[in-house]
């Protein structure tokens, strides 16, 4: 987005952690701004996990992480007035949900205009729940599910009710 360094050079380390990613068994965080066609023909060879973050592409990019199993993470611009993209959201395959903050920007309506906080991850999830006709549990459970496949077993204890067991 802000081209601190010359495009093909961009492409060229993207590759390399996309590589390293894969040779070490670690996923890789993406957050594609205003690169759809470079992130979708990288995406095409990925050999390691990605993680579409603060998911707000267009449909070429959603198709090239289909096709390379990506998990898409959706933050608090899913609450906004001017998201436009709820068919892409309903669209994504339940095993491959995440929700998340971006804290400390982009925070969920009603906080819009604050910091955010990852305890505002609740409204992301609730509206991901309402737009894909689920419950609020049945999306906590489906992206805790898929945050412990992705991320290992301890990461998801901030989407559980206070007390709750994870």
């Amino acid at each position: 987005h802000y081209d601190h360094s010359p495009r093909p050079a961009q492409r060229r380390a993207f590759e390399a952690q996309l590589a390293l990613a894969g040779e070490v068994g670690k996923p890789v965080v993406v957050h594609a701004r205003e690169a759809d066609d470079d992130i979708a023909a990288l995406l095409r060879d990925a050999r390691a996990t990605v993680v579409l973050h603060s998911f707000s592409s267009g449909p070429r990019v959603f198709e090239a992480g289909l096709a390379a199993a990506a998990y898409f993470s959706f933050s608090g611009m899913i609450t906004f007035r001017s998201w436009t993209a709820t068919g892409l959201l309903t669209a994504c395959p339940p095993n491959r949900l995440l929700v998340e903050t971006d804290a400390p920007y982009l925070a969920p309506v009603p906080h819009r205009g604050r910091r955010n906080e990852p305890a505002f991850v609740r409204e992301v999830a609730l509206a991901v729940a309402r737009a894909r006709g689920l419950s609020f549990e049945d999306i906590v459970q489906q992206t805790a599910d898929n945050a412990r496949r992705v991320f290992g077993t301890g990461v998801a204890a901030a989407l559980q009710p206070a007390g709750a067991a994870s």
